[in-house]
C-alpha cells in the first residue's frame, strides 16, 4: 500500500555530514508520521527520529539529539534526516519508517511500513 524509498547513504569521515531522504508513494493517506530507524552490525534496530506529518511534532533518540535534524516536505511526501558531526558509532543501515495509527512510530509496534534501508558508514 505504501512504498518507502531511501537515498543518500554513503561513506563519510568522522565529523562530517550526510543527508538522507525518504520518499513515500502509494496510499499516502494511510500514514500520519514518518521517521528513521537504524541497525548497526550485531545490534538491534533502534529508533532515530520521527516527525508527525500533520502537526510537526518531532522526536529524537538521545544518542542523536543535537546532531541530527529531521524535516519534512508535505508536498513531496518526503522526510529528510540531516546528520551532522557524525561519529563512527553512527555507522548503520538506516531505515525509513512510516505509520498511520495512534501509536507513535518511535515504538516499532507503531511502524506500519519500512523502507529497504540505506547504508551509512562513518570511517576514516
Amino acid at each position: 500500500q505504501v512504498q518507502l524509498v531511501e537515498s543518500g547513504g554513503g561513506l563519510v569521515q568522522p565529523g562530517g555530514s550526510l543527508r538522507l531522504s525518504c520518499a513515500a508513494s502509494g496510499s499516502i493517506f494511510s500514514i500520519n508520521a514518518m521517521g528513521w530507524y537504524r541497525q548497526a552490525p550485531g545490534k538491534q534496530r533502534e529508533f532515530v527520529a520521527a516527525i508527525n506529518w500533520s502537526g510537526g511534532v518531532i522526536s529524537y533518540a538521545d544518542s542523536v539529539k543535537g546532531r541530527f535534524t529531521i524535516a519534512r516536505d508535505n508536498a513531496k511526501n518526503t522526510v529528510y534526516l540531516q546528520m551532522n558531526s557524525l561519529k563512527p558509532e553512527d555507522t548503520a543501515v538506516y531505515y525509513c519508517a512510516a505509520g498511520g495509527s495512534y501509536v507513535s512510530i518511535a515504538e516499532e509496534r507503531g511502524v506500519d511500513y519500512w523502507g529497504k534501508g540505506t547504508l551509512v558508514t562513518v570511517s576514516s
